[in-house]
């Protein structure tokens, strides 16, 4: 299991769009793919779950925690291959650590967290919580927003990630990530 949730080394510059359901990151994913000209993984964990709950109208289990994330990172390392100078993620495995532990009771597979903990990218992106909840199948903590972003900027802190707080609408959110990832372009 653990060689399935490894990212495989790349020169490739990676940023991923990190926070809270609804909160744009899947746009903006889209969005600076298209920009840059490159390629975007997409969540893994929305196709799984939406089909779990399309066939089975279930929602998401601790034993689906492993699967969701090998499949994310199975996406994240095949598009890598394809993608020219940067590769944009909507999400990452620390993202399924928050969530893991936000509704598990604190608990996260050890291979799942020590992956989250030691897979690389150059920079997150965490969207901040300003933007309309919109509801869907899946998404059900509209009350409690403010103490998820909580927990995903603490995940980034604690694990000493580098990050940039997206705020505003959705082009002044676009525009701050086009400046920081054209500052680690030239840079790299």
């Amino acid at each position: 299991m653990a060689e399935k949730l490894a990212q495989r080394p790349s020169s490739v510059l990676k940023v991923v769009l990190f926070g809270p359901e609804s909160t744009g990151k899947t746009t903006l994913a889209e969005m600076l793919a298209k920009h840059y000209n490159t390629l975007w993984v997409e969540e893994f964990m929305r196709d799984y779950l939406q089909e779990k709950w399309d066939n089975e109208q279930r929602v998401c289990e601790l034993k689906d925690m492993i699967p969701i994330a090998e499949g994310q990172i199975k996406r994240e390392n095949a598009l890598t291959k394809k993608a020219n100078k940067l590769l944009i993620s909507d999400t990452d495995l620390l993202e399924l650590k928050v969530y893991s532990e936000a509704y598990y009771e604190g608990f996260c597979d050890p291979q799942l967290l020590k992956h989250a903990l030691n897979n690389i990218y150059d920079l997150y992106f965490l969207t901040y919580i300003d933007v309309p909840w919109t509801p869907d199948d899946l998404r059900d903590k509209p009350e409690d927003r403010i103490g998820m972003f909580k927990r995903f900027e603490a995940a980034l802190k604690n694990s000493k990630k580098p990050y940039v707080i997206l705020k505003g609408d959705l082009e002044e959110r676009f525009k701050t990530a086009v400046n920081k990832i054209d500052e680690l372009l030239k840079n790299k």
